[in-house]
């Protein structure tokens, strides 16, 4: 047995030296190591595909607001309070705000919870300040463009432009983790194949609408949340540190609150299990299980936000049948608008041949992203039916993909990727093509964002396949790398230019009319831009001329969609800018028919009553032609009945006509919209004075 040391005092520590080494000063030191990098190593490859996105999308930093921009930001109570407005976004719809500005209910059922990214926008304006309350002068204005001008309208511009930059830094933290994702659990042995498919979908032209559209920072989070998911899920798989299980839950559930695509992982996870980690079906199966408490959690918040949004809070003694049938309501008004259900005049087997006919306009787009748009409403796709060769192709082509799935995870287990990545893409694709939900529109380039990441890797093996049978390899390597550089350089081009056109609606609508000309929104969003255009003007030819060519597309967009409420509103407020107030009205009466509480239409009523008010004044009452003047402010009162200075001027009118009892009745109209209107008061006096025979005080005037 060793015996044990007996600690010593210092004192009694001996000093222990190091005998001295001669150095030769004269001799070279030999070099360090270099530290080699390769394209293969992770962090080369993810400086690569950070620096392409921020050299792709940054030129969107000096862009404005665009297309859904102005309802989820720009006009969006809850994100201009700030912090303060958080409790809101995470306790209503998506779109509470826009409904509420807009004196409705929601029109879609069940609504929309897409809080996460929202909450971003809110903690931006929280640190960008308060936007200013300055006052529109001109109500029309304040009615064209999101309700902003001057100061207010600065303010968010300026502060558009450094929401774009952040996007542009979530979408290089996307594709960072989309690398890594590929790297760790799909392409863990073709590091090479997980790059190039990277690269591919982080310079991908069709990506554009995500990035530069700000309100659709929805797509990148859900997609940077799924991802963070499965390599959270796979190392506590792999290493059972409940951090990682902690982890995968959360994000998971972040993927949620970004966008509902989160529950794709449902099947996606366990078949990820299954084909990359070996498990069997049942075990894949067994070890998603806790997942399902986050959809659990989901679904139940879901629910809620549901009943909330179709008014039962506080409903008492109800089923959840009757719950449930009480929410699919909420979206019938919706269903019966073609603009929230594009195959409301579908007849027949029309809307389920449209739906198979129209998803492979994605894998065109994803091949060839020429041209592009913003929107694919009513009726920019026209209608097919069974006959149509398009929905045989397409019929075609995504069965085998589905075929391809089972054959490629359970017959080929070498190429088990390719299952998966047609997997991610069919998976997703459903969600969006109409097939199983209807979405509010035919298709939209943003909703094709995930489904791309299967596009990618597939075509990511196929280009590196081919590559291998060129010999010799450095030549093999050098035709790789040539063709991504032609990729990467056409698809540059387009997705810079593109960027552009998403400045704001007036470049984004004028370029994208040319691709969907038909196209119900496009026509009003042109027509829309035209008129704020000719407030703008100076030159009153060239302002007339913007509101005729607003005219010429919203008569299209009528043309196609007879009930076009915003086109009936917008077409009304053109009349009334070029003075032509009888068409003015019965575009306001077409609105009226059509959407009796409108939220601006009493107003625009009021605009055309004081037209009338003014003309009759100026035009004739001032020059004593007071039968013509009585008939302008009859014509106001026929339109706003509820003006008290049009009835006091109709009575000053008659007064002046010495029509004395019909000036006693519209002053008494005067003073039961006004009991205080003082010269009514006094008219009125002077009135009932003459009826009486005594001498009358001076007439009233205006």
């Amino acid at each position: 047995m060793a015996k044990k040391q007996k600690n010593k005092r210092p004192e009694e520590i001996q000093e222990v030296t190091t005998p001295e080494v001669e150095v030769n000063l004269d001799q070279p030191v030999p070099p360090t190591p270099k530290v080699t990098y390769s394209i293969y190593d992770f962090k080369v490859q993810a400086i690569v595909v950070a620096l392409l996105a921020f050299i792709f999308y940054i030129n969107t930093a000096t862009n404005e607001f665009a297309h859904d921009d102005g309802i989820v930001i720009v006009k969006n109570e809850y994100v201009l309070e700030g912090f303060a407005g958080l409790k809101g976004i995470f306790t209503e719809d998506a779109y509470a705000s826009y409904y509420r500005q807009l004196n409705t209910v929601n029109q879609l059922s069940g609504g929309r919870y897409r809080p996460l990214s929202i909450a971003t926008f809110a903690i931006e304006q929280q640190f960008f300040g308060a936007v200013p309350t300055e006052k529109v002068d001109s109500f029309l204005q304040r009615n064209i463009s999101y309700g902003v001008r001057g100061k207010d309208e600065a303010k968010l511009v300026r502060d558009m432009h450094v929401r774009h930059v952040i996007n542009v830094l979530w979408y290089m933290a996307c594709v960072v983790v989309l690398l890594y994702f590929l790297r760790y659990i799909v392409l863990r042995n073709h590091h090479m194949v997980a790059f190039i498919a990277t690269v591919l979908f982080t310079i991908h032209p069709i990506h554009t609408e995500v990035i530069a559209n700000v309100k659709s920072r929805d797509e990148i989070m859900s997609l940077l949340f799924m991802c963070l998911t499965f390599i959270m899920a796979f190392k506590f798989e792999e290493q059972k540190k409940p951090v990682f299980l902690a982890g995968a839950l959360a994000s998971f559930f972040l993927a949620f609150l970004s966008k509902e695509y989160a529950i794709t992982l449902v099947a996606l996870l366990p078949l990820a299990f299954f084909l990359f980690a070996d498990y069997s079906i049942w075990k894949s199966i067994k070890r998603t299980i806790p997942y399902f408490i986050v959809v659990g959690i989901y679904i139940f918040i879901r629910i809620k936000m549901a009943i909330h949004v179709a008014g039962l809070d506080t409903a008492d003694n109800l089923t959840l049948p009757e719950i449930l049938e009480t929410i699919k309501a909420t979206g019938v008004n919706a269903e019966k608008e073609v603009l929230n259900n594009p195959y409301y005049f579908a007849h027949g087997s029309q809307k389920l041949a449209t739906e198979i006919g129209t998803s492979i306009n994605y894998l065109k787009l994803l091949f060839w992203p020429h041209p592009l748009s913003a929107d694919y409403s009513y009726n920019s796709i026209p209608y097919k039916t069974f006959a149509h060769p398009q929905v045989w192709l397409s019929l075609i082509v995504h069965s085998l993909m589905l075929a391809g799935i089972a054959f490629y995870s359970f017959f080929k287990k070498e190429y088990k990727f390719i299952g998966f990545a047609l997997a991610f893409y069919m998976f997703h694709l459903l969600l969006v093509n109409n097939v199983i939900f209807n979405i509010g529109a035919t298709m939209g380039e943003r909703l094709v964002f995930h489904s791309s990441v299967g596009f990618c890797v597939i075509v990511a093996w196929l280009l590196v396949k081919g590559a291998e049978r060129i010999k010799p390899v450095a030549t093999s390597q050098m035709a790789l790398a040539a063709l991504m550089g032609v990729i990467i350089v056409l698809s540059g081009f387009k997705t810079i230019t593109r960027n552009k056109d998403w400045t704001n609606d007036k470049t984004l609508f004028f370029q994208d009319i040319k691709t969907v000309p038909n196209s119900v929104l496009v026509n009003g969003n042109v027509a829309a831009a035209l008129i704020t255009m000719s407030d703008q003007e100076t030159n009153d030819t060239i302002r007339r001329k913007y509101i005729h060519e607003a005219i010429e597309h919203l008569n299209r967009a009528i043309s196609v969609h007879h009930t076009f409420v915003a086109g009936f509103l917008n077409k009304g407020i053109g009349y009334y800018k070029l003075g032509i107030m009888d068409s003015a009205k019965m575009c306001l009466d077409s609105v009226r028919a059509n959407y009796p509480n409108y939220p601006t239409l009493k107003t625009l009523y009021s605009l055309l009553g004081d037209y009338h008010m003014k003309r009759g004044w100026n035009d004739y009452g001032q020059f004593g032609k007071y039968p013509e003047a009585i008939q302008e402010f009859t014509t106001g009162i026929a339109i706003d009945s509820t003006n008290p200075e049009l009835w006091y001027n109709l009575g000053g009118a008659y007064f002046s006509n010495k029509q004395y009892n019909e000036a006693v009745n519209a002053w008494q109209h005067t003073l039961q919209l006004k009991p205080d209107h003082r010269q009514a008061l006094q008219g009125m006096g002077a009135a009932v004075s003459i009826l009486k025979g005594q001498a009358p005080p001076p007439p009233a005037k205006k």
